[in-house]
């Protein structure tokens, strides 16, 4: 079956076409997207700092320990739990649920902090 000039032209005019509209989609569609973030909590002369701390749901949080032993992050509701995070180690969280948690140190039950994610 025998092409013409006329069956390329359309076929590049649709190619064309179909490029500009996925490329103009592309950048739009990620500057949309909210971007996740990750802040950290430091865990030093047994405190939590800060001591409360919002998120938005998606966004991680690494507690890193500065003190000479071991600490935990343990949600008093049950909701996450880092077990033990030994001496300069850390540990990161995924927040996903929306609300209020207050948190405690299993080994230290005075330190408590309280994360809020929106």
């Amino acid at each position: 079956m025998p092409v013409n000039a006329s069956s390329y032209r359309t076929a590049a005019v649709f190619a064309a076409g179909l490029t500009l509209l996925c490329w103009s989609m592309g950048p739009a569609a990620a500057a949309d997207a909210p971007k996740a973030a990750t802040l950290t909590v430091a865990i030093d002369g047994t405190t939590f700092q800060p001591a409360m701390l919002t998120v938005k749901a998606g966004d991680s949080v690494t507690w890193v320990n500065k003190d000479p032993f071991p600490h935990t992050v343990t949600s008093a509701a049950g909701g996450f739990d880092s077990r033990e995070i030994a001496p300069g180690k850390s540990w990161k969280y995924t927040a996903a649920k929306k609300g209020e948690f207050t948190y405690v140190c299993i080994f230290h039950p005075t330190m408590s902090a309280t994360l809020k994610v929106e």
